[in-house]
């Protein structure tokens, strides 16, 4: 039964508001799950085991190469063949595939299913096939987390949008629903494009999304459940009198979008923003409203960055500076905002002025657009929710494909989403969030094996027995001896940079070293994640996070860049970082999450039992020594919901 009055009046509470050296086996938690998902697990477990026994090393043994630890061992003798991907380009919408990563004209790698099959993740959220992009109004109720995405429930590519739907209990294992929202109105006939939930101070819930009218305009709709009492929030009903809000003066059709989750004021409204541009310059407009049927434009922006393009998936949240769940005194506020021209999502800390609806960056350096990144890799339109269940705040990310086009339709899908993360505010260096991979992602975790206080030599690898590598979770910390950092030179290094550099094979005094995931057995194809120590004139230190994907793959439609950035190391403080391999994803926190990367590789050989797990060290001046723990990952569970015949 559709609810007659979904909208109340405004309330005052708030939403922010054992064979290797030093090698042991570890413990690992016992996973607590629903009794729904008991049948399937049983299910998943034996499709584990068989995923496990397809080969391992059986040794750890020292190889010193003479050119450095990571030269080229083999070359591609494959050859592609000629293929034009069809690619729509940015006229065609919003967070299409356009292929601008791999530089225009492609040619499509002759994939075999074996290869292909293995490239599908087994514990990140994806849906059974087709495309999927930007995720959408994330939300706890009635006792399920649920999560909508932007949809193609017709192909591996991007368009006829709609709204995916699923449900969980723990944010890993997910039943999928039917489709949301589908686009059968005149104001969202071209797509029912991204939006934001907002629950209410009695727990009832609105929905804002962006439309795309029969004229291609961009407008802001509404939406409720058809039947609040319903914890699976399974029938959507759209508002009669959409749209709720067209483009103002001044702003252009198709520059307004992504409405973000409502917060309330201190005069007891509701207060929202949408992104937007005026010429080159990113925008976030206000727009307070009582009702999510009436709005009032207020006269500034919550902010402006020059020179930064379209703002899109804009978000906005308080965090605490004492590291807690982000509400309460001393609280600090995040603007991020998605860049529509390079497809990257910033964000920057900074104070909120409730009275007129602006805040400003506590550092214009790195403003919003200009200076921090959520993540240095493959990783867009990112949405953020309160989780009251744990008082938390969650980040999901769309991660998006870096093969050609013709690859994601010869194997039926395309795009990931993240893990989702935690966010806190970085108390140590008051710049920066950290993001960590949800509790719950422990739970996957099956058999450890530990490697204790090992050295590696300058120029050397040291593989590691681990079992199965494609399903993994990493954790590793490194040690570098004091006195033979005060006594490297300073050298030419020091403007170092991850992207322009040479990878993983550049040689420097302090570095790289770190871990090859995902490699074959002779390093013809691996991916570094590795620490960069660039040493200053001066002396200072400057430390990078990067991963490399110039070898990850023989084949010749794949992206290979070098992603990374810089990443605080404080005081006293050993260098660290966690890995979560799966399948075709990487990704990859550095210093507890300071500097996130995420990476989607494609290789040909080091897939199934042919992959490994490498430590290296291709310094020139510095031994490391590390110590190493590897979890082999379960799968998670995302099925049909088994009632799915009766909703």
């Amino acid at each position: 039964m559709v609810d007659s009055n979904p909208l109340l009046p405004v309330s005052s509470s708030n939403e922010s508001s054992d064979s290797g050296p030093g090698q042991v086996t570890c413990r690992r938690p016992i996973k607590v799950v629903p009794s729904i998902f008991v049948g399937m697990l049983a299910v998943g477990f034996f499709a584990a085991f068989f995923i496990s026994i397809n080969g391992s090393d059986d040794y750890v043994d020292v190889h010193r190469d003479r050119g450095g630890s990571l030269a080229s061992t083999s070359s591609v003798d494959n050859k592609p063949t000629a293929s034009q991907p069809v690619s729509r380009g940015p006229g065609a919408g919003v967070s299409e595939k356009s292929n601008l990563r791999l530089g225009g004209h492609l040619l499509a790698y002759p994939w075999n299913n074996s290869m292909l099959s293995w490239q599908r993740t087994a514990f990140h959220f994806q849906p059974e096939k087709n495309w999927m992009n930007d995720p959408n109004g994330p939300l706890f109720y009635k006792g399920w987390y649920h999560f909508f995405y932007q949809y193609n429930p017709n192909a591996a590519v991007w368009g006829d949008i709609v709204w995916g739907h699923a449900v969980s209990k723990d944010l890993i294992d997910w039943l999928h629903l039917p489709l949301a929202m589908v686009a059968d109105q005149w104001y969202d006939k071209n797509g029912v494009w991204t939006g934001s939930a907002t629950v209410l101070h009695d727990g009832k819930i609105v929905m804002l999304y962006t439309g795309s009218t029969i004229e291609g305009v961009q407008v802001q709709n509404l939406a409720y459940p058809a039947n609040q009492s319903d914890p699976l929030l399974v029938h959507w009903v759209k508002y009669p009198h959409n749209p709720v809000l067209v483009p103002p003066p001044g702003i252009g059709p198709d520059d307004f979008r992504d409405p973000t989750t409502a917060w309330l004021t201190s005069e007891g409204k509701w207060r929202i923003s949408i992104g937007s541009k005026i010429n080159k310059t990113g925008i976030a407009l206000v727009y307070d409203t009582e009702d999510f049927i009436n709005y009032e434009i207020l006269d500034g922006l919550l902010h402006a960055v020059p020179g930064t393009g379209m703002w899109e998936c804009v978000d906005f949240f308080p965090v605490s500076k004492t590291g807690k769940n982000g509400s309460g005194h001393g609280v600090k506020h995040v603007v991020k905002a998605s860049l529509d021209d390079n497809r990257h999502d910033y964000y920057a800390i900074g104070t909120y002025n409730d009275k007129n609806g602006t805040w400003i960056p506590d550092r214009p350096e790195i403003d919003v657009g200009v200076g921090l990144r959520y993540d240095y890799g493959i990783f867009y339109a990112a949405k953020s929710f309160y989780d009251p269940n744990k008082k938390r705040r969650v980040l999901w990310g769309w991660i998006g494909e870096s093969d050609s086009e013709a690859a994601d339709v010869k194997k039926g899908w395309a795009s990931v989403q993240s893990i989702p993360r935690m966010i806190l505010f970085d108390e140590k260096t008051g710049t920066h969030l950290l993001q960590w991979p949800v509790e719950e992602t422990d739970s996957l975790r099956l058999k450890c094996k530990e490697f204790n206080q090992v050295t590696i030599q300058a120029g050397s690898v040291i593989p590691l027995d681990v079992d199965s590598a494609t399903q993994l979770d990493i954790e590793a910390e490194f040690k570098l001896d004091n006195e033979v950092l005060e006594k490297v030179i300073a050298s030419s290094d020091a403007s170092f940079d991850c992207k322009t550099s040479g990878g993983a094979a550049e040689r420097g005094a302090l570095g790289p070293f770190g871990l090859l995931v995902l490699a074959d057995e002779s390093r013809s194809e691996q991916t570094p994640v590795y620490f960069y120590i660039a040493k200053g004139p001066e002396g200072n230190l400057n430390t990078f996070f990067c991963s490399d994907q110039s070898r990850s793959s023989k084949a010749s439609d794949v992206d290979k860049r070098i992603y990374g950035s810089s990443v605080p190391v404080l005081e006293g403080e050993n260098l660290s970082l966690r890995i979560l391999v799966d399948h075709s994803i990487i990704e990859s926190y550095g210093q507890g999450g300071r500097t996130v990367i995420t990476s989607r590789v494609y290789p040909m050989e080091a897939i199934y039992g042919a992959a490994k797990v490498v430590l290296f060290n291709n310094a020139t001046g510095i031994d490391v020594n590390a110590s190493v723990k590897i979890w082999q990952m379960n799968s998670a569970f995302i099925q049909p919901y088994p009632l799915i015949h009766s909703l």
